[in-house]
C-alpha cells in the first residue's frame, strides 16, 4: 500500500479510533512514507492514546487498522520509542 491510500484511510477512521480506544494521534512512519514497502511489508504507525496504552487498546488498534488497511500493522507507541531510532521515526513520520 502507498502512503497516499494508506493515509487517506488513516484520515478517515482516525475519529473511530479515538472513540473506541482514546487515539488522540496517529503517524505513518518507516517503508511505507517513503513508498519503498513490498508487498510483505507491514505497516509502521505512531499512536498516542489519551491514557495508558493497555493490552486491550494497543491489540485493539492494531487489529482495527491491519482490518482497515488489509495487512500487518506495527503499531508504536511514544514510550516505546526506543532512542537510537527516535530521531529517524519523527523525522519522516507524517501526522495524521
Amino acid at each position: 500500500m502507498n502512503s497516499d491510500d494508506a493515509l487517506k484511510l488513516l484520515k478517515i477512521h482516525k475519529s473511530v479510533l479515538a472513540r473506541q480506544f482514546g487515539v488522540t494521534a496517529l503517524a505513518l512512519f518507516g517503508p511505507t512514507t517513503r513508498d519503498t514497502s513490498g508487498p510483505d511489508s507491514d505497516i509502521d504507525v505512531l499512536v498516542t492514546f489519551d491514557g495508558p496504552a493497555t493490552s486491550k487498546r494497543y491489540f485493539g488498534v492494531q487489529f482495527s487498522l491491519e482490518d482497515l488497511l488489509g495487512c500487518p500493522v506495527d503499531p508504536v507507541t511514544d514510550k516505546a520509542l526506543r532512542p537510537e531510532s527516535r530521531p529517524f521515526v519523527e523525522r519522516e513520520a507524517v501526522h495524521v
